[in-house]
């Protein structure tokens, strides 16, 4: 519950708890959403050009959990664009003719992905090997496009342009191109795709990595675990550049947010960096660990650089200090998950560059376990500093959150608010029972293949699934394990058993 001025409109904390709660659900989905299609596709390649069953049945096992969380995000993106409606009538009513052009873009991303999704995953075992791949292959484009669209929305809020307003305050003369290219958008955009891959792939790897802890050191698992975690490492680094080319970018054209996130209360040189601590309203900052003049060296690259502070601006244009406190504790956390995760993927990459093998402690994986649920607090703590820190501005220096909202009654807003609590439990609940059960489903079939004295799905997924394993010679004439073919079962036709 964040502390708003006394002035705010009492539906205001309401409203704002409701789109953050719903928010935090949703993009929980979206990494698996904008980067899950990509690492399939990375390992059918793979599982194609080397003529590798176990990495075709990764890729086919994964698109089918790409096709379930994106069944559930499709009704939590829907509630989220019911609540731009219902819960900032003001912000769509006076800006959606300037911005609204992201939401349309995003929505036409949504249903080509749709489509795309249900051809690839029709696609196994009924299409040619390399036409299913091709027809795969705009996924990633398509999950890009949905992410273009928001981040051009988000963007533009954060630094509006591309029109001008008339005698009576509106908008008008609207530059569709201005208003999607923002300042903001380049650094926004490409450090929340690489942080959509670098999550979805420590997630993908982490489960196999729990796998691996258990004794399960089959290639199955070995390959579930290399090709996402490697992609994921691979871009860990370039990460944490383009963070830091955004927190300059905000520094730039939100200096007063970068005070917030930075918990700067008074404008000057050789500013201090707090790490943690917390920022009282008189100004004072109490705990954290203090490095004296840092903060200017990381804004500026110098001690002299003038860092911008709260004060500057009055308290009507500025966070509060809970509000700053929070931007800065999610900011922090996010950097030290991420330094975090750049120390395990510089040790991966020792290991797989210097020794040619995955490393031997069950530290590491148990780090790599944990990954992808570190990922996802980075993600959310991404979120919470982009939007607690611009407050009191849904528009940034244009329009107040305050301004915005719905007139609904307070009362109302939280009765919707525990509404949708429940229901949230009720979907997410029912995603994880669907994803233990296709996961028990499999190990069954693993299990059965394995008593047959086998790998796991040796076949083709293109084409009949095969009953028995081939014979040396290539033929289908070896005689199922428990006891030879009935008779006049010849392996083919309708009728025949040798497949199925």
């Amino acid at each position: 519950m964040v502390p708003l001025l006394a002035d705010a409109p009492a539906q205001l904390l309401p409203a704002r708890e409701l789109m953050a709660f719903t928010l935090a659900c949703h993009i929980i989905l979206v990494p698996f959403g904008v980067a899950l299609p990509l690492i399939t596709l990375v390992m059918h390649r793979r599982g194609l050009r080397r003529n590798d069953p176990v990495a075709l049945l990764l890729a086919r096992r994964w698109s089918a959990v790409m096709a379930v969380q994106f069944a559930v995000g499709v009704v939590t993106g829907t509630v989220l664009s019911f609540e731009f409606g219902l819960l900032w009538p003001g912000l769509m009513g006076k800006w959606g003719g300037v911005f609204g052009i992201g939401f349309g873009v995003e929505a036409w991303a949504f249903f080509l992905e749709a489509v795309l999704i249900a051809i690839y995953l029709y696609g196994w075992r009924r299409l040619k090997p390399r036409t299913h791949f091709l027809l795969g292959l705009p996924l990633p484009a398509a999950a890009l496009l949905g992410a273009f669209g928001i981040l051009a929305a988000n963007s533009w809020m954060n630094t509006p342009q591309g029109f001008t307003l008339d005698a009576q305050g509106k908008p008008v003369n609207v530059q569709v191109w201005a208003a999607i290219f923002t300042p903001m958008f380049g650094p926004q955009f490409w450090h929340f795709v690489v942080a959509m891959l670098i999550t979805a792939g420590y997630t993908v790897a982490g489960v196999y990595a729990v796998g691996w802890l258990r004794g399960r050191r089959d290639r199955y698992h070995r390959l579930g675990f290399t090709v996402p975690f490697t992609l994921a490492a691979v871009f860990t680094p370039v990460q944490f550049l383009l963070g830091d080319s955004l927190a300059r970018s905000v520094f730039h054209k939100q200096p007063v947010k970068f005070a917030a996130t930075e918990i700067v209360w008074r404008t000057d040189t050789r500013v201090p960096e707090y790490i943690f601590g917390r920022l009282h309203p008189d100004g004072s900052v109490s705990g954290g660990i203090k490095i004296p003049q840092f903060d200017s060296i990381l804004a500026g690259f110098t001690t002299d650089t003038k860092v911008t502070g709260l004060s500057s601006v009055p308290a009507s244009d500025r966070p509060t200090a809970t509000q700053a406190t929070i931007a800065h504790w999610a900011f922090d956390l996010m950097v030290v998950i991420g330094s975090l995760l750049i120390l395990l993927a510089l040790w991966y990459g020792w290991c797989r560059l210097r020794r040619h093998r995955l490393p031997a402690s069950p530290w590491f994986f148990r780090g790599a376990a944990c990954a992808g649920v570190a990922s996802v607090v980075t993600v959310e703590c991404g979120w919470i500093t982009a939007e607690v820190g611009r407050q009191p501005w849904i528009v940034y220096g244009h329009m107040r959150t305050g301004e915005a909202v719905t007139a609904t009654r307070p009362v109302s807003l939280w009765i919707m608010l525990g509404l949708v609590v429940v229901v949230y439990l009720f979907i997410f609940g029912s995603l994880l029972t669907v994803l233990l059960k296709m996961r028990a489903g499999w190990r069954l079939a693993d299990g059965q293949a394995a008593d047959r004295g086998r790998e796991p799905e040796t076949d083709t997924p293109y084409g009949p699934r095969s009953r028995v394993p081939a014979g040396p010679a290539g033929t289908d004439d070896v005689p199922p394990p428990d006891g030879p073919a009935p008779p006049g079962d010849t392996g083919s036709g309708p009728g025949g058993g040798g497949r199925r």
